[in-house]
């Protein structure tokens, strides 16, 4: 009778075939998540011949857990493991890196590394996902907008900043993720508090006038509670631009408007009060940029009206939009962005479309997988996955992870880093 070890031995008999894992890298289309990208790569793999070595090795070691009682797996499922190293929104496209079995083990490195994003923005009301896909919750004038005053105000997003998420994002306050308190409608327990993030690289790619291209703001206007909850969590209204010049908005402490910084009121919570002397930079811009707040766009010292602002018809030739070229660190919302250059310029704004174009070493157009070879079948997308994989494992033997080799392939202590996203 076969003793313990004969029988371990017969189980890890290795399977036929070579097992194929490591990262790779895939073009998300838009109206999908990150998750369902995983799901969908699943659904073709698993029956796959380039993955059947990999599942024969997985059951093998499945085999092993459960006659040693090392198997407390929930999930009793065998399917190919894939993660991904770093989320994009449904709304955004792009390289999103996968991770296969052993792979999925250093996609750590890749949420670490810098990201490239070409982003359109849009002129002319903020929303509470700061996307075209949310609810508006306010409206500005945009015909003063320009690509002049548009370049200015990008010197303040250059550089190390401080940003604050928008609250649908998967960072998580007090073990729970915020966009689970924004779809809840419950206010989150505590400040969002800024980020420290840095802005390597911002340029205009392209400036579109109202009326030259097809973007458009969204129509549906959000419920009175959500704009409460945005409100108390936004802080909207807290603060006024007190400069005729609505390009030097300063945003201390998460609050927008130019020499104001928030306060603390023992009696009645938060309140603004003027501050002589903001702190400047030496081209009198702000050094530091605090993202979040949503303030009243004005070109005087007078508080707008904003019921009257939202009643006020817009141009006929619509809200302007740019296209942004930006490379950024982790943790970087472009969606942040987006809102907190709209008040800058002295109006709002929300990101219309986003296309992460590099992560890493990976880059569109050159070691990204495109999505529609999944549809054509194993016998297209089999080969260049495994050639994608083969690779990268050739060119990571020594590396940490993959990761942007700019960043000198250093260990970092793990945290909560998410991203548009």
């Amino acid at each position: 009778m076969p003793g313990p070890t004969s029988l371990v031995k017969n189980i890890m008999s290795k399977p036929k075939g070579k097992v194929v894992e490591g990262v790779f890298a895939i073009n998300k289309p838009a109206a999908i998540s990150s998750a369902q990208t995983i799901r969908n790569l699943q659904h073709r793999f698993n029956p796959s011949a380039l993955f059947a070595p990999w599942l024969a090795a997985e059951r093998s070691n499945r085999e092993i857990e459960e006659r040693t009682h090392r198997n407390r797996r929930k999930d009793k499922r065998v399917q190919v493991k894939i993660g991904h190293g770093g989320t994009l929104d449904p709304m955004a496209t792009g390289v999103l890196i996968m991770g296969v079995g052993k792979g999925t083990k250093r996609l750590q490195g890749f949420l670490e590394c810098t990201k490239t994003y070409e982003a359109t923005i849009l002129f002319g009301a903020a929303t509470d996902t700061y996307d075209t896909l949310g609810k508006v919750l306010r409206r500005a004038e945009y015909g003063h907008v320009s690509r002049e005053n548009v370049e200015k105000a990008l010197g303040k997003f250059r550089g190390k900043i401080m940003q604050r998420p928008p609250i649908y994002s998967a960072l998580r306050v007090q073990g729970k993720r915020l966009y689970e308190y924004a779809r809840e409608g419950k206010e989150v327990p505590k400040e969002i508090e800024g980020r420290p993030v840095e802005v390597k690289e911002l340029e205009i790619v392209n400036w579109m006038e109202g009326g030259s291209h097809n973007h458009g703001l969204p129509k549906e206007d959000a419920e009175d509670e959500a704009k409460d909850l945005a409100e108390k969590v936004l802080h909207l209204g807290e603060a006024v631009a007190t400069s005729e010049n609505a390009s030097e908005v300063q945003f201390m402490n998460g609050t927008a408007g130019t020499g104001t910084k928030r306060k603390r009121s023992l009696d009645d919570g938060d309140s603004v009060v003027p501050n002589k002397n903001p702190e400047l930079g030496p081209e009198g811009e702000s050094q530091w940029l605090m993202s979040g707040g949503l303030q009243n766009p004005d070109h005087s010292t007078k508080q707008i009206d904003t019921h009257a602002q939202q009643s006020s018809p817009p141009p006929i030739e619509g809200p302007p939009a740019v296209k942004l070229r930006m490379t950024v660190t982790s943790g970087f919302y472009v969606r942040s962005l987006s809102h907190d250059l709209g008040e800058v310029v002295g109006s709002l704004a929300c990101m219309c479309e986003l296309v992460r174009t590099r992560q890493g070493d990976f880059e569109l157009g050159k070691n990204v997988l495109e999505y529609e070879d999944l549809e054509k079948g194993e016998d297209v997308w089999g080969p260049k996955v495994e050639q994608l994989l083969s690779d990268w494992e050739s060119s990571n033997e020594d590396m940490n992870g993959g990761a942007d080799r700019s960043d000198g392939g250093r260990k970092r202590r793990r945290r909560n880093s998410s991203s548009d996203a």
